[in-house]
């Protein structure tokens, strides 16, 4: 992994720890009871893998079996961990996408001619990465020779997946030194789309890597962003998650993992769901996230 891209990961989980953390506290409950259900339920005798582990502020590492790895590219991670909660664990600081230093790749030969250095003109450099990302395919192809190696029975992913969009727009506008999006909503994004097509790709082969683990999932993951200052509610559960957020209507909410339904992509596959539910996190003032947590096992096992 590049510097700047390390630097780039170190800046957001810094950038994440920094906030006010004052309103948290629901959210901190829920993720800490969804994950720590999963450590707890985990085989002892089998490895277990913690994706996205971060800081360990939503991770219950004290439940954790003794041979639990933790997964986090950004650099720092494993030391925030064990200041956290004095355990030194293994720990892989690889990136769970696959694709992030291709798409710096990308985003470099289009900002710059790579036979001179010279920069190319904005909108010049925006078209042309905009028609070059549908090219790029992300494989965790070192999430799958780990997995492999090691077989795990039990894999958490906690809250990682919904950032996967969020990094890659930050890294793109970083290698820009500004905002290349259009401004107006009401005007076409090409580069908007294709990034988003991206993100997509990328959440879809995650999953499908997971699939194949032959492990217990349990996942956590933003499915949305609802940006307004007025209280949200959420009904019971819906399958289609912008029915069950209640007081969004008319206001302005994105969706971490373009157009993808986690559950039924699972349902295709032969893993049960046997825990399904979403809570509100109010990340910001004027800022809510919709969190959903899902845990599947393999068909056949019992529980």
């Amino acid at each position: 992994m590049s510097t700047p891209l390390a630097r780039l990961l170190r800046q957001e989980q810094f950038a994440f720890l920094t906030r006010d953390h004052s309103a948290w506290g629901g959210h901190l409950d829920q993720i800490r009871a969804f994950l720590g259900e999963g450590l707890q339920a985990a085989d002892p005798a089998r490895p277990v893998l913690v994706l996205g582990a971060g800081s360990g502020l939503e991770v219950p590492w004290a439940l954790a079996p003794p041979d639990t790895t933790g997964w986090d590219a950004d650099p720092w991670s494993r030391c925030w961990t064990a200041l956290r909660h004095r355990r030194w664990a293994p720990w892989v600081f690889e990136d769970l996408t696959g694709g992030l230093s291709g798409l710096e790749a990308a985003v470099r030969r289009t900002v710059a001619e790579p036979w001179s250095g010279r920069r190319r003109g904005r909108e010049q450099a925006i078209l042309r990465l905009a028609g070059l990302l549908p090219s790029l395919h992300p494989d965790p192809a070192a999430l799958r020779a780990w997995m492999a190696a090691r077989r795990p029975g039990t894999i958490l992913s906690a809250n990682v997946m919904g950032q996967f969009g969020v990094v890659a727009e930050r890294l793109v506008e970083t290698l820009f030194g500004g905002s290349p999006w259009t401004q107006d909503p009401e005007v076409a994004d090409p580069l908007a789309e294709a990034l988003d097509a991206w993100t997509r790709r990328a959440a879809v082969a995650f999953l499908a890597v997971l699939q194949e683990s032959g492990a217990d999932l349990w996942l956590v993951h933003d499915r949305a962003v609802v940006f307004a200052e007025a209280p949200l509610g959420l009904s019971s559960w819906e399958n289609r998650w912008l029915q069950q957020l209640q007081g969004a209507e008319g206001l302005e909410v994105s969706d971490p993992l373009p157009g993808l339904d986690v559950m039924a992509l699972m349902g295709g596959t032969e893993r049960i769901p046997f825990r399904a539910k979403r809570w509100l996190w109010p990340v910001a003032p004027g800022q809510q996230h919709l969190v959903e947590a899902l845990a599947f096992r393999a068909s056949g096992v019992g529980g």
